[in-house]
């Protein structure tokens, strides 16, 4: 008897319908599983065997044969040990195989019968809905993240023999409902209320924030680079559902998300140590996994001391910066990763960290200045939309009582801000200023004609790039959108063109 169930292959974000078809025939006693399983799920014969043993079940004699098919396509993770335990039992007559019908399941299992917690439930839950299931059942510890998606109903359970008595109807299971967390994303962030000062520099976060900008921030040590990009979470936009999909979806297939929160509401913010290698930041592996800037998708990549980090790790950022996704090539196959994030870096202007310091003084050669800052490449530069140069705060506005603006308030105006651009690119796949192609920069950034002058002018003094044109006009359409203005302005190019003049301060250099 052939006993057929269904299941889901996970490549990257990527899913496929896999039918885990089981076939117990008289022969000699073998356990075989094909399908191009790897060795997780080749493993799954001895986890099995013990598991029905020890549930109280008899091991079929017999040679019994499992088919994840399609056989062409790679099948990885324990995933498959809750299916195939279920098929063998329903082949041998166990247990009635039409208990099985119009039920997906998934979930790692133990010698005794356990059913354990596996990677990427999200994405293989959403997948059963495409296919067309109306019921899964996952390990209860994978329940809360599976229930996300509530138009499905999604069953945990934590054995062997709680699963078989719910099929055979001699006890009640009912579906998990996914509850929203009550607590504030933003109570435990550190706040720009905390920041003395920097009235430039908050400026400048707040237009990053409301534009969905990259930023570079450039100043001596203690002058507070790391305190402002810490604080740039918490002035984000809130995220919308889909965008919480996409996030949990990937923290999901990395094995990082908990039990207590299912799904990820707040922007992530990843801060990797500058010993980073290029793979830890784009991802990889046998079967890829993602790497930091796919886990900051939606949200901010932090890089602290930028150059200080390899320069291999520094020039794979600029394809994922340019395309919002990231591509893990293999013999064999292809993972793509979503990865559109936010950059904030940071650094100190050379290796002492006093250059251009107003009172103390720099002990550092030109040369030693210039090998230091040549450490960032001039295609990368030009991909970072504003340069910031963060001063030191003196003591009188250290020492004030006077209180600083609260990130909720910030929050609130980058939020409508938003809510303009959401308004205007309704009808495209862009969402954020910072997205905008150049396709559709005329379009949507149209300037009066002293603004174009002023940018003609800046272009051809400045030795601009293409790239860098492109990125003035965003950053411009942002300030405009600040300021509530459908048409861009000698004011807002203005502005613009200033948080690209320290390319031209530190690195003396006239164009990219």
């Amino acid at each position: 008897m052939v006993c057929v169930l269904g299941s889901v292959a996970l490549s990257g974000m990527d899913t496929f319908k896999v039918f885990v078809e089981v076939d117990i025939s008289q022969a000699m006693p073998s356990f075989d599983i094909v399908g191009l399983p790897d060795a997780a799920v080749k493993e799954s014969k001895d986890r099995v065997r013990s598991a029905i043993k020890n549930c109280g079940f008899k091991f079929p004699l017999g040679k019994i044969t499992v088919n994840l098919a399609p056989a062409d396509i790679k099948k990885s993770g324990p995933v498959y040990d809750l299916p195939i335990l279920l098929g063998i039992l329903a082949s041998s007559g166990q247990i009635p195989a039409e208990s099985l019908d119009g039920y997906m399941f998934l979930g790692e299992i133990s010698l005794s019968g356990q059913i354990k917690s596996v990677n990427g439930i999200l994405p293989m839950v959403i997948a059963a809905r495409s296919f067309g299931y109306k019921n899964v059942v996952v390990p209860l510890e994978n329940a809360n993240e599976a229930s996300v998606t509530d138009t499905l109903n999604v069953y945990g359970v934590s054995d062997v023999r709680e699963l078989l008595s719910f099929l055979n109807n001699e006890t009640v299971l009912k579906p998990v409902k996914y509850i929203p967390s009550a607590e504030n994303d933003f109570a435990s962030m550190p706040d720009f209320a905390d920041v003395k000062g920097q009235q430039e520099a908050k400026r400048a976060m707040e237009i990053a924030a409301a534009g969905g900008h990259n930023i570079l921030l450039i100043g001596s040590p203690g002058s507070g680079k790391s305190m402002l990009a810490k604080r740039l979470p918490s002035i984000l936009p809130d995220m919308t559902f889909e965008e919480s999909i996409e996030c949990t979806k990937i923290y999901s297939v990395s094995g990082l998300l908990s039990s207590e929160s299912p799904l990820i509401t707040q922007r992530p913010f990843r801060a990797p140590h500058y010993t980073v290698s290029a793979a830890g930041l784009t991802g990889g592996g046998t079967s890829p996994k993602p790497g930091e800037i796919s886990l900051a998708h939606n949200g901010v990549l932090f890089l602290d001391e930028l150059p200080e980090f390899s320069r291999n790790a520094k020039e794979v950022l600029r394809q994922p910066l340019e395309d919002g996704c990231v591509t893990i090539s293999r013999v064999n196959s292809k993972t793509t990763y979503p990865s559109s994030f936010m950059l904030v870096a940071a650094m100190n202007p050379c290796p002492c960290g006093y250059f251009g310091h107003p009172t103390r003084k720099c002990i550092c050669s030109d040369s030693l200045v210039s090998k230091y800052l040549s450490r960032i490449s001039g295609p990368l530069l030009d991909r970072i939309d504003l340069h910031i140069e963060v001063m030191p705060v003196d003591f009188d506005a250290l020492s004030s009582s006077a209180k600083e603006e609260s990130s909720e308030s910030i929050r609130k105006r980058v939020n409508e801000v938003r809510r303009i651009q959401h308004e205007r690119y309704k009808d495209t796949d862009i969402s954020c200023n910072a997205r905008l192609t150049a396709a559709t920069l005329s379009e949507f950034c149209p300037m009066t004609d002293k603004a174009r002058l002023m940018l003609k002018t800046a272009f051809e003094k400045m030795g601009l790039s293409a790239r860098a044109y492109d990125r003035i006009l965003k950053v411009s359409r942002t300030i405009a959108d600040m300021d509530k203005s459908d048409i861009i302005t000698t004011d807002h190019i203005g502005e613009a063109i200033q948080y690209r003049s320290l390319d031209r301060k530190y690195w003396n250099t006239s164009s990219y």
